[in-house]
């Protein structure tokens, strides 16, 4: 026996496809359907049936993506896995060591499996933290997950949900705190079918890969609902440390109670639940303390977040380099100024941007941003995917190093970093 339920507001007919046969989905609230299927369970395939056009579409929140993210999806039963973690606590953020990788290229093999051997290597190197770039559903069987389409499944390329929860748990055996970058401010375009059920965008509002995520506009209640599910499922169902999310300075929210402060409180209650602690990182380009604050001070709550102003002043000192944003920076007082206020611009003008930028750090411990020299973004959205190495001397990577591991700021790696990897990381993806 299995319920079936999906939010189809746009649907006037509904119903799931089991094998062969349809079974009709009975409209609840208004803007729900479900149906128990007494011949289904955990392992049973299935897809959605809109408005009989035959079309068998992805559950919006499947849990298993066996055959890709145009197929059908699978009934996962998440209480079969038997942890063993059930001790474990992570340690505090401010003492942290984050390690950046991404599954697919960390090792050779491209898998969690493969990653998890690796986890006693990361370890002796002395990190705390792993964070692993975005593993929800992509389309084909590589890239670099963010565009990921089937949120709540876990890229079968990669293992799939049970190997990733493995990797956790042996994260965890081995004293290894893990995050997951999570991406809520924009789906993939291929294999996004989520139009079809419901308003999960707006053309009220532009981002740089398309229509915003409707946060605001009729509709946005389920909207937010399925994006805080879901991360509260990563924590919960995968026993993952903490989240770390993609570009919030995309999320068009003009609520009272804005997205990211509504996580942080429902990520508060998960803790008081599960008598675990989990920690919330955003990255952000606004310059704004707000990410940060707390939510009883006004703020979104925020546990930390990714700031660039340190990464830009200390790479365009050290390369040269004053192309882009880097324009904005390349004195040695903008290091100094990152290193004891965490913003450059904390409301002074900008000539990247062509007007006055951020707002003054007040009050908020530098251990609630992360430092780095390198990153994902950094090195990935170069032409070439060169690293910092091969744009400057072995003796100024050295100083960065020193910088970045000395720095106020909880310190953070990207793949390779340690070693000075040869191998350049470009952008790219399977489709």
């Amino acid at each position: 026996m299995h319920l079936f339920r999906v939010w189809a507001p746009r649907a006037e007919r509904a119903e799931v496809k089991i094998g062969e046969k349809l079974w009709p989905l009975k409209r609840t609230d208004g803007e729900w359907w479900q149906a128990e299927v007494a011949e289904a369970g955990p392992g049973t395939d299935y897809g959605f049936v809109l408005n009989g056009d035959g079309m068998v579409l992805p559950d919006p929140r499947s849990a298993w993506q066996p055959h890709g993210v145009h197929a059908m999806s699978r009934v996962l039963d998440h209480a079969a896995f038997a942890w063993t973690d059930a001790k474990w606590r992570a340690p505090e953020l401010k003492d942290a060591l984050i390690y950046e990788l991404h599954v697919g290229t960390f090792t050779e093999e491209g898998t969690f499996a493969a990653a998890e051997k690796r986890l006693e290597y990361l370890k002796t190197l002395g990190v705390t933290h792993v964070e692993l770039m975005p593993v929800a559903a992509f389309p084909g069987e590589r890239g670099w997950g963010y565009d990921g389409v089937d949120m709540f499944a876990p890229q079968e390329s990669y293992g799939g949900p049970d190997e990733l929860k493995h990797f956790v748990n042996v994260a965890h055996g081995h004293g290894l705190a893990v995050l997951l970058d999570v991406v809520y401010n924009h789906l993939g375009p291929s294999g996004n079918y989520l139009s079809r059920f419901g308003p999960y965008f707006t053309a009220s509002h532009h981002t740089p890969w398309g229509d915003a995520v409707n946060f605001e506009e009729a509709g946005s209640d389920e909207v937010r609902r399925f994006f805080i599910d879901n991360a509260k499922m990563w924590l919960r169902d995968y026993h993952f440390d903490g989240l770390r999310l993609d570009a919030v300075h995309a999320y068009v929210d003009r609520s009272a109670v804005h997205f990211m402060e509504q996580m942080t409180a429902e990520s508060a209650a998960l803790e008081r639940e599960t008598g675990r602690t989990y920690v919330l990182i955003a990255e952000s380009d606004l310059n704004d303390p707000r990410v940060v604050t707390e939510r009883e001070r006004g703020g979104y709550g925020m546990d930390a977040q990714w700031s660039d102003d340190f990464h830009h002043a200390l790479v365009a000192l050290l390369t040269g380099d004053r192309g882009g944003y880097y324009a904005d920076f390349g004195r040695i007082e903008d290091v100094a100024k990152a290193l004891e206020k965490a913003f450059v611009y904390e409301g002074k003008y900008s000539g990247y941007r062509g007007r006055a930028h951020g707002r003054l750090v007040e009050g908020i411990p530098m251990w609630r941003f992360l430092g780095y020299a390198q990153n994902h973004d950094q090195v990935g959205n170069r032409a070439t995917g060169d690293r910092l190495h091969m744009r400057t001397s072995m003796g100024r990577v050295k100083i960065a190093t020193a910088l970045v591991l000395t720095s106020p700021f909880v310190p953070m790696i990207f793949q390779g970093e340690e070693w000075a990897a040869s191998s350049p990381f470009l952008y790219f993806t399977d489709h």
